[in-house]
């Protein structure tokens, strides 16, 4: 994970609700560590200089370095709240976005970025991402200015693009729904028999999602077809998640319309190995052409934006 001697120029944190990610970058803007634990918000308790402290001195960084953090760290319930950006706001002026930490030690150059908060007309539906901007930035660095991004994960975002400007930004509750399921209730043992994956009961699931079933209605139509018989409860657990990824797929590409079309029926997804692989069996099955970014390469990507644009 680490050497002896790390030449760091800035340390990124993407610190999330569960998890958190850390990367070292050196002054060529190339990333030369990686760390990732489970000291998320909710594991922190509260006590977030002590933790940066800690995970400072354990990749051998001087608390003197740089460190821009990103995600749920500057939430209400993190360590420091940052109003959101309105999504006018191009993401090439998200590094002078960044906020000072209050309680930063003397000499340290502490930062937590802020998230987007889009607006549809007065009135209209609103939405939030914190964490996901970076990644989007990153994206548009690699060349990814235009068109739809799709990152999934607890909270999936659909966003859409255009200049490096935030246009339209959607959020679908796919993993915590998928979670709970899975945990508890009357679909979580036979979601608990079969694999993750398997094409056929994906596809019977996302066909669910193209007739437009009430989600409700057709997660029960799941478990009623297996009690009666007609799907074994080892297909559940990939129906559910075709369902849920299906619907997810039906309702963006509708209030996508021709976007996506004349984005020549194509999506990027930042996501990781464990989800990348049924995104794009999902997106296949809605003749949509998905190109794979790796979370890690985009966020560093970000990072290298940051080291050339001052805070």
């Amino acid at each position: 994970m680490r050497g002896d001697s790390v030449q760091a120029q800035l340390v990124g944190i993407d610190w999330g609700t569960t998890n958190r990610r850390a990367y070292v970058m050196d002054s060529a803007g190339g990333c030369v560590l990686q760390h990732e634990d489970g000291n998320g918000v909710l594991a922190t308790g509260g006590q977030f200089l002590p933790s940066l402290q800690a995970l400072l001195e354990q990749l051998k960084v001087p608390a003197s370095t740089p460190v821009l953090m990103s995600g749920m760290v500057g939430s209400a319930q993190g360590w420091q709240q940052v109003p959101y950006l309105d999504c006018a706001t191009p993401l090439e002026k998200l590094p002078q976005s960044a906020v000072p930490v209050r309680d930063a030690p003397p000499g340290c150059q502490w930062k937590i970025l802020p998230g987007y908060c889009c607006k549809e007309g007065h009135g209209g539906s609103i939405d939030v991402m914190r964490g996901e901007e970076t990644q989007l930035l990153g994206a548009m660095a690699l060349g990814h200015a235009d068109g739809w991004i799709v990152l999934p994960g607890t909270h999936c975002k659909w966003v859409q693009l255009r200049r490096g400007r935030i246009v339209r930004l959607a959020t679908y509750m796919t993993g915590e729904l998928f979670a709970m399921l899975a945990a508890s209730g009357t679909l979580a043992p036979l979601m608990a028999a079969g694999p993750d994956g398997d094409p056929v009961s994906l596809a019977r699931g996302v066909a669910m999602a193209r007739n437009m079933a009430p989600l409700s209605n057709a997660l029960f139509g799941i478990r009623a077809a297996v009690v009666a018989g007609a799907m074994p409860a080892t297909q559940a657990r990939s129906c559910v998640s075709g369902l849920l990824i299906g619907t997810e797929f039906a309702s963006a590409l509708r209030h996508a319309g021709n976007d996506v079309e004349a984005g020549a029926g194509a999506v990027r997804l930042v996501a990781s190995s464990a989800l990348s692989g049924v995104y794009a069996a999902v997106a296949d099955l809605f003749n949509v052409r998905a190109t794979l970014l790796d979370p890690d390469m985009v966020y560093c990507a970000a990072l290298a934006q940051f080291m050339r644009t001052p805070t």
